[in-house]
């Protein structure tokens, strides 16, 4: 049992997260943080965070390292550990990990969302061996070779991008007739060469030997084709990390947590941002500007 009760845990170490206990540990409140996983969240793999936050050029890894340093400096506690339970204590709240239950006054909920998998035969078995969900890791990896991207939204095409660099070829499969993402990644993939769309597509299989070496494509007109390929890379959407959340905190049917105007949620003193909330854009400005805001309500409750 925790000998201290916080002002504010926050839950995740992600970009929303350490951006909202910077926030508040700057009005001179006791916040913690808690995060079960390497801090950073899902941009930690990014080379290039764009749009760049201040007007930058950072990578993922190195703005999520300032933050940490930065919260460090101010006093803030980073408690590694899965949070496993929300309680509501009434005034007080109660996080409970596998070794011990913190408290606080306030919690914000920044824990975010992980990549959803496709689900589909080879996927688990290459897992490693061909199947991966991060391009500027792994790419080097496919020099010369040729890789799928599986998605339609900014993620996806971000990713093939950044595969194009190394791959002789790099294949977008899409279930739609147009991408989601933002113009100007668009018009980028539409200019590479090294970039084929198949539009009304999905992936049905993943296989090969020791190492991915097919994925089997389905086209909505029933068409059947294998393509080859050393790689397959999915961006088709994300899973609230929410598990640990009590029945009075509303979610949508996908999962996100739904809050109000100021971003609290249905159970007082308990507040979304991120990539966790119903609503969230997808933008890494949009979760630095929602830790903000919540931490500015958060502070006006508390002083």
């Amino acid at each position: 049992m925790s000998g201290k009760t916080y002002d504010v845990l926050v839950v995740g170490e992600g970009i929303s997260g350490l951006t909202a206990a910077h926030a508040l540990a700057q009005r001179g409140l006791a916040v913690a943080t808690l995060e079960a996983q390497l801090f950073g969240g899902l941009v930690i793999n990014v080379n290039e965070l764009e749009p760049a936050p201040d007007g930058r050029k950072i990578s993922g890894a190195e703005f999520a390292s300032e933050l940490m340093e930065a919260n460090a400096g101010l006093g803030v506690t980073s408690i590694q550990a899965a949070v496993t339970k929300l309680a509501d204590g009434g005034g007080i709240k109660r996080l409970e990990t596998g070794a011990s239950t913190c408290e606080a006054r306030q919690v914000v909920l920044a824990s975010g969302a992980r990549l959803r998998k496709l689900n589909v035969p080879g996927e688990a078995e290459f897992e490693g061996r061909g199947v991966s969900q991060c391009a500027d890791c792994d790419g080097p990896m496919y020099h010369d070779e040729r890789a799928v991207v599986v998605g339609g939204g900014d993620s996806a095409l971000q990713e093939a991008l950044v595969l194009a660099h190394f791959c002789s070829k790099v294949y977008i499969i899409h279930r739609g007739r147009q991408f989601r993402a933002r113009q100007h990644f668009v018009d980028q993939v539409l200019a590479s060469d090294r970039i084929s769309v198949l539009w009304n597509a999905a992936v049905e299989e993943i296989s090969g030997g020791k190492m991915v070496e097919w994925a089997r494509i389905r086209h909505t007109d029933g068409r059947m084709e294998e393509l080859p390929c050393a790689g397959v890379f999915a961006y088709v959407g994300l899973m609230p990390n929410a598990d640990y959340l009590p029945p009075e905190i509303r979610h949508d049917e996908a999962g996100f947590v739904v809050t109000g105007d100021t971003l609290e949620s249905t159970l007082p003193g308990v507040w979304a941002v991120g990539a966790l909330r119903h609503g969230y854009s997808g933008l890494l400005s949009d979760a630095i500007a929602e830790a903000r805001r919540a931490s500015e309500a958060i502070v006006a409750r508390l002083t």
